[in-house]
């Protein structure tokens, strides 16, 4: 009886599994090469990031510290982006020398009363993520930006005060090597992962 009773559940396994798979018939583009007809599908494009994360207890607090700061002064560096685009529309639109400067005090003035508070919040590691971050977003150093819209004494001022504090305006953003680490947090927050 036991036998029979294996024999059965046996061969019932077998049939419900055979008539489980069920065959769909799946369409696909294709091409034919040399008589073969080869499938092809198109696939999203994906990035693969090299954040590396340090094994030490340390090195891991620092990242989180550098997530941390750009998470805070990315934001700025876009508005600075767009604001600079703004401005130099309306720069160019300008009659005369004496209208550019006119728009040029009304935009600093914008500029200070919108953001400068939160910018003096700012500790001197975010100061420096924040110089890069607008030289990435704009493709022009920050001296370069000031030069342009205040002029050689002005830049020349600004950034000897910025040397003093232990910045430096004509740093350029390298997102190949020294600044490596900083463009792949920039572009996972960009898409949303961090």
């Amino acid at each position: 009886m036991k036998l029979a009773t294996l024999i059965f559940f046996l061969f019932t396994g077998i049939a419900l599994s055979v008539n489980a798979q069920e065959s769909k018939i799946i369409l696909l583009p294709s091409k034919i090469i040399d008589g073969d007809t080869i499938p092809f599908i198109y696939l999203r494009e994906i990035e693969v990031y090299s954040l590396k994360v340090p094994r030490s207890t340390k090195g891991k607090k620092k990242l989180s510290k550098l997530v941390k700061n750009i998470k805070r002064v990315y934001p700025y560096a876009k508005m600075a982006s767009i604001q600079l685009k703004r401005y130099d529309k309306e720069l160019t639109e300008a009659a005369n020398e004496r209208e550019r400067r006119k728009i040029m005090r009304k935009a600093e003035k914008e500029i200070n009363e919108r953001y400068g508070g939160e910018l003096k919040k700012m500790n001197f590691s975010q100061g420096k993520i924040l110089i890069k971050l607008i030289d990435r977003e704009t493709g022009e150093t920050s001296y370069n930006l000031v030069q342009e819209l205040r002029g050689n004494f002005t830049a020349f001022f600004y950034q000897a005060f910025a040397r003093l504090w232990g910045y430096n305006l004509k740093v350029r953003y390298d997102p190949e090597g020294e600044d490596k680490q900083i463009e792949t947090i920039v572009r996972m927050i960009e898409r949303g992962q961090i």
